[in-house]
């Protein structure tokens, strides 16, 4: 069966920084807060969705059924199937494509779709914790490298990938600072002259007993220009 598949609307939270305004705040709670303004936006009935499917890579920690928890926050009834997928960086991708094939096979009308993510919530956890440690020193990992950074076949990190892939296409480490710079001048800039402001849903933070709105991308403006071009490589 064949059935033309549309988006009809679109909407995320703003991107915190790693540890910044948002760092308190769980993915699926991120997660719930833009399903919320999604419907809200589209004026769509939570009870009208078919299917919730949510990419997220970094689950550790975050509690069973991340897409069940999401969706139930925004009010979609128990009863609405919903599915969490990981595929690393492709992850919220693909619950799009996925979504679009379970409306082209009628098995779905509506379906949310999306990503979640909170790198800075993602724990350190013990792999010999379980059955015990024995003599000697014990290795605490890193749950946001391990699962999310670090390639399991060879153990190398994205970013020593990512040098190869410069040397191969012959870029130099100048090259890198001025696309980096060019890339947070314009975010910087779409920011400050409200292009994302249609696509963001606030989120509504409670610090103490005080209440505290994250409305705009908070990463693009932690960068100083000045520093990048003399930073030490991270990774060679």
């Amino acid at each position: 069966m064949s059935a033309d598949v549309y988006v009809i609307e679109g909407k995320r939270t703003p991107f915190g920084s790693f540890g910044g305004s948002l760092s308190d705040v769980s993915s699926t709670e991120l997660g719930t807060t833009a399903i919320k303004g999604l419907l809200a936006s589209a004026a769509v009935e939570p009870a009208a969705v078919d299917e919730v499917i949510i990419g997220q890579v970094l689950s550790g920690g975050v509690g069973q059924a991340p897409a069940r928890q999401a969706m139930r926050g925004a009010g979609i009834p128990d009863s609405t199937p919903a599915m969490t997928i990981n595929k690393v960086c492709g992850s919220g991708l693909k619950a799009v494509m996925l979504a679009a094939n379970s409306i082209r096979l009628g098995e779905s009308e509506i379906v949310v779709a999306g990503g979640m993510e909170s790198m800075s919530q993602a724990p350190y956890f013990l792999k010999k914790a379980r059955n015990g440690f024995r003599m000697g020193n014990g290795e605490i990992f890193d749950m946001m490298i391990h699962d999310g950074l670090r390639d399991p076949d060879t153990g190398r990190h994205m970013g020593e990938i990512g040098n190869d892939s410069a040397a191969r296409n012959s870029l130099s480490r100048e090259e890198q600072d001025q696309f980096a710079l060019r890339s947070y001048t314009l975010a910087q800039s779409a920011v400050k002259e409200g292009v994302f402001r249609d696509e963001i849903v606030p989120v509504v933070k409670n610090v103490r007993g005080k209440e505290t709105i994250v409305s705009d991308d908070e990463e693009p403006f932690k960068v100083d220009f000045e520093r990048v071009t003399k930073l030490k490589p991270a990774f060679g």
